[in-house]
């Protein structure tokens, strides 16, 4: 029987750390998030590998390398409302509901999000609330938010989407062109979203994120 408690520490130590994420708050609530249990049991054996994993219907858990360095740059703050979209079983609106007020997670497939409501509750996390729907659309009626994350890639980030970030909040998503990437952050100010570049990132482009090809005369 795999000792996960060891494998979460080593993963801190070795995937986490060493992108100089050292804020005390990250560290802790991935070294308390138990990441094997939001997984299928099948695939609890990799819950700890240095890659995305892979769930049904395109979600990724994105690694930890990567969600460690995407929360550094968010600043998520204890008296904070946040949205997490594509939360797949629950594990990164697990390790926000760590250092926020309140999560609100998206998820558009029905049984993925029926397992991270279990899941969640199993854990007893209780300051999350899951929503099934799409993806792109947010939660209006929760809105304005803090913070946003995009568990995945995007070509665009639909305006709608960004009306739901309140002014000064901060905003995370993967920019795919082709198979390279890079995690921006936008800040908004003045009602704008203003976008940077963060670090190198890759992950598959979630529905409802791909640009409209347009049409060709």
């Amino acid at each position: 029987m795999q000792d996960f408690a060891t494998l979460r520490t080593v993963m801190v130590d070795t995937q986490v750390r060493t992108q100089d994420v050292t804020k005390f708050n990250i560290i802790e609530a991935m070294l308390s998030v138990a990441r094997e249990a939001y997984l299928p049991d099948a695939m609890r054996s990799i819950a700890y590998v240095g890659g995305d994993v892979t769930l049904d219907g395109g979600r990724v858990v994105l690694e930890p390398r990567t969600q460690g360095k995407m929360l550094d740059a968010l600043d998520v703050q204890p008296d904070e409302l946040v949205l997490d979209l594509g939360c797949g079983y629950g594990y990164s609106s697990a390790v926000l509901a760590h250092l926020a007020e309140a999560v609100v997670a998206v998820e558009e497939i029905r049984e993925l999000a029926t397992e991270a409501q279990s899941v969640l509750g199993e854990q007893d996390v209780d300051n999350v609330a899951v929503i099934e729907g799409p993806l792109a659309g947010g939660s209006a009626k929760h809105a304005p938010f803090d913070v946003i994350c995009i568990q995945g890639g995007v070509e665009q980030v639909p305006d709608a989407l960004l009306d739901q970030l309140g002014e000064g909040g901060r905003i995370a998503a993967i920019f795919m062109e082709g198979a390279l990437g890079e995690c921006r952050i936008g800040h908004k100010l003045d009602g704008r979203v203003n976008w940077r570049m963060a670090f190198n990132a890759s992950a598959p482009i979630l529905p409802g994120f791909r640009k409209d090809p347009g049409f060709i005369l």
